[in-house]
């Protein structure tokens, strides 16, 4: 049973990311998630610790009865030699995914590549998830909060924030400075 091995930063853990490892789990085999930049520095674009990506993953997986393992792979800033590298952290198998840029890259590599075809992908990218949790870090009120962000996060992703305040409101300090409400 091959190894069926999804890539991503996940920062943070949303719909695009859900869908993408529901479509690979259709592959059969083990399910290894694969988070990016695990050594990042706390930055507007990184947000999130591997550690706490983890747990979100962790969260959905459970959520929906999906058994995955998750493995955090140190960035390299080397695309020639990011699969050799990556591949140290996750082993073989098959990569899926919705990226054509990755695809290609582990396909030039000599790996089977699934590509998992998502028509809404400009909706759920990383960027866009994070701006709006942004615009909503200074906004104390947990219903607003699910509100907005169920077109774009699971309720285990929701359920996940809402859990710790400061999961959403590091994004205030991360950013420019802008005044609480509420």
């Amino acid at each position: 049973m091959a190894r069926i091995i999804v890539l991503g930063r996940f920062q943070p853990f949303h719909y695009g990311h859900a869908f993408l490892l529901s479509e690979a789990r259709k592959l059969g085999g083990e399910l290894v998630v694969a988070i990016g930049s695990s050594e990042a520095d706390e930055s507007m674009e990184n947000p999130w610790s591997a550690e706490e990506r983890v747990e979100m993953i962790q969260a959905w997986a459970q959520s929906t009865d999906c058994q995955v393992t998750t493995v955090c792979i140190p960035d390299i800033h080397d695309p020639p030699n990011w699969v050799g590298h990556a591949t140290e952290f996750h082993g073989d198998g098959i990569l899926a995914t919705s990226d054509d840029t990755t695809a290609e890259l582990y396909r030039d590599a000599g790996w089977e590549v699934a590509e998992i075809l998502m028509n809404e992908r400009q909706q759920f990218v990383g960027w866009r998830v994070r701006q709006t949790l942004t615009m909503l870090s200074t906004i104390a009120d947990d219903d607003a909060f699910t509100a907005v962000m169920s077109e774009s996060l699971p309720q285990s992703t929701i359920e996940w924030f809402l859990a710790d305040e400061y999961r959403l409101f590091r994004l205030s300090e991360l950013g420019p400075d802008i005044d609480a409400i509420g």
